[in-house]
């Protein structure tokens, strides 16, 4: 993505143009949040890995806010270009639930991007793009404007919140390798099921499923359920 040249004047008057391209800048910058996370990127960090001065990454971007959104919507282009190769099906859940799963394995594999993802469409224009591929298919099943709406916000909020949620960094046992996930959560297990069944029916019944269940698995059930609903108020189609 490149900044039209009537945009930058008047903050970047003055500086000496820096020697690197938007593109570089912010594809260096998601590389610095994936392996180190979002405290590691800093313009001084950034300014390193690109071989210039502090001063230089100010000609792309105002702040480091606006970086983050920069990056996060560059992560989101490379999702709607794999997605680009989805061929539509006459199944719209189905075509909207294969676009669902790919954003959802992108955010879950990165910790740092939830929190930045779609937030200013102005700054990231491939959100609008995503909102856009997302209710396309919703579209297709013949709603009304406030139903497909509705139908596509859910979507949009269930696999963001839920691969953000999921994207979080493991806990400390589990980390340093006390613990292996599975004991982790067997551990938690472990206390649910001392816990009074007659105050705690439904932990009670579900903690054997709690005890070995794969998130992945867990995401895609309730994106179902989600669209099963869609489904039903589109009446069947």
């Amino acid at each position: 993505m490149t900044v039209p040249e009537h945009d930058r004047p008047q903050r970047r008057a003055g500086r000496r143009r820096a020697s690197h391209s938007m593109d570089t800048v912010i594809g260096e910058a998601v590389a610095l949040l994936d392996e180190s996370g979002e405290s590691a990127l800093t313009f001084r960090a950034l300014a390193a890995r690109l071989g210039g001065g502090v001063a230089s990454i100010y000609w792309y971007v105002s702040s480091k806010e606006e970086l983050l959104d920069r990056a996060a919507d560059h992560v989101l282009g490379e999702v709607l270009t794999r997605t680009n190769d989805f061929d539509d099906t006459d199944d719209p859940i189905a075509d909207l639930r294969a676009v669902a799963v790919a954003l959802f394995d992108t955010v879950v594999d990165r910790p740092w991007l939830g929190g930045y993802l779609m937030r200013d469409t102005g700054t990231q224009p491939n959100g609008l793009q995503m909102y856009e591929r997302l209710g396309r298919h919703v579209m297709r099943l013949g709603l009304g404007p406030r139903e497909t709406f509705h139908g596509v916000s859910a979507v949009l909020g269930f696999v963001i919140g839920t691969a953000t949620d999921l994207g979080q960094q493991p806990p400390a046992a589990v980390l340093d390798g006390t613990m292996s996930r599975s004991e982790y959560i067997e551990h938690f297990a472990d206390q649910w099921r001392s816990l009074d069944p007659d105050r705690y029916p439904f932990i009670h019944y579900t903690v054997d499923e709690f005890a070995v269940h794969d998130d992945a698995e867990q995401f895609r059930a309730g994106l179902d359920l989600l669209l099963s609903g869609l489904r039903l108020q589109a009446g069947g189609r």
